[in-house]
């Protein structure tokens, strides 16, 4: 068989279980759940991963997405061989394990493949979710938090495409590569370019408890100034930050605390709420606990 063909078959084994077991539900259970929203999705420590974001938040117009790794080349569906659609399978095989990505391990993958970014990935999950892609550039940011488009990868902080779904409403998906800690936000302008997009609403999930230490409290920040919803696990934005003056707080799935890895961040607050408020079960996992009897979410509504 060639490996075109074995790679498509595989692909779309992957696919639909995972669509059947985490999507369908995720969309089911934020159709119920989610406010209305506000057009613009932010989300931090993500990699390549569009369809969480499409998923809980179906209607936005733009999409941001930021990672470690490149954007890399684009793929050229005839110019990728047997290595490279082994590597894609590959990244997205710890994927459609556990609804993440390993950043250190895709990295090795795709240079096994002879791949050089993320772009790849980002092809195949809008053309899984149904989208038709009308036009990609790559993107840095000026000295004004401006998108400049440029000519090719080597010179891109990021990229952005413009595609459309069923409705045939156009929308757009950046992708940046950023370090979000604060030195490395200071550098980039990032979130500056962010907060020119306006109040938006907000997806963490696998987020390493990053938000959870001193050196990334600039991403935190911004987060709670410019989300009218955040969706999240626990390795987000610790609980002590969400005021209840300030913030209607609403528990899902089950807090057992952290992974073994990362212990150190159990939060007791978080523990009480869920005890304290009843929180509903869920039938999809997300995040390190990733299946739906110990996953756990917080959704936070800003009240002003």
């Amino acid at each position: 068989m060639p490996a075109w063909q074995r790679h498509a078959q595989e692909m779309e084994r992957a696919w639909s279980r995972f669509d059947q077991q985490v999507m369908t539900r995720v969309r089911v259970w934020a159709r119920a759940t989610l406010p209305p929203p506000s057009g613009v999705v932010f989300y931090m420590f993500s990699g390549p991963d569009y369809l969480h974001a499409e998923a809980f938040f179906p209607a936005a117009e733009t999409y941001v997405l930021s990672g470690l790794e490149p954007v890399g080349a684009r793929p050229e569906t005839l110019a990728v061989g047997a290595a490279g659609l082994t590597a894609i399978r590959a990244a997205l095989g710890n994927f459609f394990r556990y609804g993440y990505f390993i950043t250190r391990e895709m990295g090795t993958q795709f240079r096994a493949g002879g791949l050089t970014g993320t772009l790849p990935v980002l092809y195949v999950f809008l053309a899984r979710a149904g989208k038709k892609i009308h036009a990609v550039d790559y993107v840095r940011l000026t000295g004004a938090k401006e998108v400049r488009v440029v000519a090719g990868a080597r010179a891109a902080q990021g990229v952005r495409i413009c595609f459309s779904g069923a409705d045939g409403r156009r929308r757009t998906l950046y992708y940046f590569r950023t370090d979000l800690s604060d030195a490395g936000v200071g550098r980039s302008g990032f979130l500056d370019f962010c907060a020119r997009l306006g109040r938006g609403d907000s997806l963490v999930k696998s987020a390493s408890y990053l938000m959870h230490t001193g050196g990334f409290s600039r991403v935190r920040r911004f987060l709670l100034e410019h989300s009218a919803v955040i969706v999240q696990d626990d390795s987000g934005i610790p609980f002590r930050h969400f005021p209840p003056e300030q913030w209607r707080l609403r528990p899902f799935g089950q807090y057992l605390g952290p992974t073994e890895e990362f212990k150190r961040f159990y939060q007791p607050g978080l523990a009480a709420l869920f005890r304290r408020a009843g929180a509903r079960p869920v039938n999809f996992g997300i995040g390190y606990r990733w299946h739906p009897r110990r996953t756990n979410i917080l959704v936070a509504e800003r009240k002003d």
